[in-house]
């Protein structure tokens, strides 16, 4: 089962495309938890959930545990401005939550180290009110972001270690 895990995500959880998160250096709770939303389809993804749902909650532990010890290494900003505004807009918007490196906690994602494009599609998503498992607040936050602001913060915390 966790050999499927890395086809997109990659052996430490190191996924180089935006269409996958990375997995490495995230909180292993809350990758456990996004697996029983994915099972259960609180979280929309059609090829995640039948591949969550095969798994048992301890495999979903064991899952979470595993990516959680993996490194995660940062982007480089291809945009030093932009990153420069993303790192402005992520201190006043989002270091309350997700904490001043980005590195979440249980119940919410670690975003440093992301790919950037990731991270946007999650914002739209969020701001578009299609991603609605988690912290509503998120809803809020996103949808007062314009398209300039999600890349400048993806961009900043692309970055981050």
């Amino acid at each position: 089962m966790s050999g499927r895990c890395f086809l997109c995500h990659g052996v430490q959880g190191e996924s180089t495309s935006e269409l996958y998160p990375r997995l490495a250096g995230q909180n292993a709770v809350y990758i456990a938890k996004q697996l029983a939303n994915f099972a259960s389809g609180e979280r929309k993804s059609t090829a995640m959930q039948a591949m969550a749902a095969a798994l048992t909650p301890q495999e979903r532990s064991a899952l979470g545990l595993y990516f959680s010890r993996q490194k995660s290494e940062p982007h480089p900003a291809a945009d030093a401005a932009l990153a420069a505004r993303g790192a402005k807009l992520y201190a006043e918007r989002c270091t309350g939550c997700h904490g001043g490196r980005a590195h979440g906690s249980e119940s919410l994602p670690r975003l440093a180290g992301q790919l950037a494009s990731y991270l946007a599609r999650q914002l739209d998503s969020f701001g578009a009110r299609e991603r609605t498992n988690d912290n509503a607040v998120m809803q809020g936050i996103a949808a007062q972001m314009t398209g300039q602001d999600i890349r400048a913060v993806a961009e900043y915390l692309s970055g981050l270690d």
